[in-house]
């Protein structure tokens, strides 16, 4: 953590950076920032680098940039992951997301696809063991013999 700042600008920074952690999807503009924290759009600036040694634009990248990898890690395709969390580019998102990550958004999800696969005997879907057993009891009652 960077140097220390008053308590109240603090609590300011640290509503800021709740804004960008709940609504990172969203344009967030400095102004926004600005009235969340309670301070001015370049002091919201000044003492959010001094509390978090980044920038706030520099921290919702990171965010955006954690939220796509959690999305690419599923089923989600590249495209649909660059949108979803907040990015409005497709290239500049893997231009980005190449040079922090070191490997482009394809090759970085198949590389984490790859590493947790799960097994095709695993794949099967779940059922839970009351509907199981719901549905066994169902057909052994359909098949009894009838009484004599």
């Amino acid at each position: 953590m960077g140097q220390i700042v008053p308590a109240e600008t603090f609590r300011g920074v640290c509503r800021a950076r709740a804004l960008m952690e709940d609504e990172y999807a969203t344009t967030l503009t400095l102004d926004r920032l600005a009235i969340a924290s309670g301070l001015s759009r370049f002091h919201v600036i000044r003492a959010f680098a001094r509390v978090y040694d980044q920038t706030p634009h520099q921290y919702l990248v990171g965010v955006r940039l954690a939220r796509a990898k959690a999305l690419l890690r599923g089923a989600t395709s590249v495209t649909e992951a660059c949108f979803e969390v907040g990015f409005s580019s497709l290239g500049s998102f893997s231009a980005l997301f190449t040079r922090r990550v070191g490997r482009s958004p394809r090759v970085w999800q198949r590389e984490v696809r790859g590493f947790f696969a799960v097994p095709a005997a695993l794949r099967r879907p779940f059922v839970p063991y009351c509907l199981l057993q719901r549905y066994l009891g169902a057909i052994s009652e359909k098949h009894a013999s009838p009484p004599r």
